[in-house]
């Protein structure tokens, strides 16, 4: 087997930083959106930053996901945009993200863990380098049902038997074994429950529970060089976000999860859910050694703000010209999530009279389901087509998108319509790059 992977190698000196008390930390991207890769490679090219970029189950997998790509696609399209913007590959690190049998809760467990084990394989063989091994939730057969959380004992078992199936096709490929992450965050993930007393802190104790458990499982199955190669774990440090509310970063809160690992095991925390916290709260993260930050829906939000603010400027621009075809993106997004409900049918009443604004607006950000589908695909090109051509007056553009006008001003970005959009999710990861001492 070859050594350790160029990637992994950036990835480990910067997690060994962070536990050492400094400030760096790992900004980690869950997203499979073209606009999203683009910015994120153009951004670690410009700060000289890692490049993270992680799938997530559900996202992407065997069968296709909710973006209809495969893990071979997903990584071809990852490497493709660093290699456009510049990254080299000791600055790329492809990750799984809560690989385990969750998109397929609802069959019998054995059949749910047969597909799990199907993904984190042909992740491996895809060069996924970090993979978050997450079997924290019941199967149609367990006790309870599909969907609840799952008794320590048996979700350690079948953490082992993913890792088991990741490092024989490491080994079968003649490929670097992966780096691993173990954990789950409470309740689970998505973003979706933020309420008022927001999300339970996850102890110390439950922390070090976690990682005995594996430690005795992993080397009873003969693992220990794997158990060598954990690098984090996933808790719940008490952040989250809703439809309309986010809830911040507590660090006295958090104090009793982080004193209880840090220093005496040799691994960070991985937070998930830091989408839309502010820039104290991501920093204060990191410097409290959750140095690998987790951030998806903010990025697709922010890409949805700027479509629709193109969409007011095509508008204005086009709407009383006489044959013009405008693109009729919202129309069309919103029409595509109302005819397909799955992605967001348990989550809103149908007849709520804020339906339409929940759908397109929600911190949730549910219209990152839809973008891949080609009415809306289709609406996302004509709108960048109609755009084409010429400069955005910089009166609307400061009108619709007043962040990116500053920028125009100052000569940092063309007022070209892709540029606005990949500027607009930049916009976030640099939130992020700072918090995490790049650049």
């Amino acid at each position: 087997m070859s050594g350790e992977a160029p990637g992994l190698r950036a990835l480990t000196r910067i997690l060994a930083a962070n536990r050492r008390g400094e400030q760096r930390g790992v900004t980690s991207v869950c997203s499979a959106n073209p606009f999203v890769l683009e910015a994120a490679a153009s951004q670690a090219a410009r700060r000289g930053s890692l490049l993270c970029i992680e799938s997530t189950a559900s996202q992407v997998n065997q069968e296709g996901g909710y973006t209809g790509m495969t893990p071979a696609g997903f990584a071809a399209g990852v490497r493709g945009a660093a290699a456009a913007a510049g990254v080299p590959d000791d600055r790329l690190v492809l990750g799984g993200d809560h690989l385990g049998p969750f998109p397929w809760r609802d069959l019998p467990a054995a059949h749910a863990m047969a597909h799990a084990a199907a993904l984190v394989r042909d992740c491996v063989l895809a060069g996924y380098q970090k993979i978050h091994l997450d079997a924290s939730m019941s199967c149609a057969d367990d006790p309870g049902g599909s969907g609840g959380a799952l008794d320590e004992t048996t979700a350690t078992a079948r953490t082992v038997e993913l890792c088991l199936v990741a490092e024989e096709a490491s080994a079968e490929a003649g490929m670097a074994a992966p780096v691993y992450v173990i954990g789950t965050e409470v309740p689970t993930p998505g973003g979706e429950r933020a309420g008022d007393a927001g999300p339970q802190v996850t102890s110390g104790d439950a922390v070090v529970r976690t990682l005995e458990s594996a430690r005795d499982a992993f080397a009873a199955a003969g693992l220990g060089d794997a158990w060598e190669r954990i690098v984090a774990v996933v808790a719940q440090p008490g952040v989250e976000f809703g439809d309309d509310a986010v809830v911040a970063y507590d660090p006295l809160a958090a104090a009793g999860l982080t004193a209880g690992v840090r220093g005496t095991w040799p691994v960070v925390f991985e937070a998930h859910s830091t989408d839309y916290q502010q820039p104290d709260a991501l920093a204060g993260l990191v410097r409290d050694g959750f140095a690998i930050l987790k951030v998806g829906p903010w990025l697709t939000f922010a890409l949805r703000e700027a479509l629709f603010a193109l969409e007011a400027i095509e508008r204005e621009l086009l709407g009383r010209r006489p044959g013009a075809a405008l693109s009729g993106l919202r129309e069309k997004l919103e029409s595509a999530m109302l005819a397909e409900p799955r992605h967001w049918a348990a989550y809103y009443d149908a007849d709520d009279e804020e339906l339409r604004t929940r759908l397109a607006f929600s911190y949730s950000d549910r219209c990152r389901y839809y973008w891949a589908q080609p009415t809306v695909a289709g609406a996302v090109a004509a709108l960048l087509q109609n755009l084409a051509g010429g400069d955005i007056p910089l009166e609307l553009l400061s009108q619709h998108l007043p962040r990116e006008y500053a920028a125009v001003r100052a000569g940092l970005l063309t007022p070209e319509a892709a540029a606005l959009v990949r500027a607009r999710i930049t916009g976030v990861l640099d939130l992020y790059g700072d918090a995490c001492g790049d650049g």
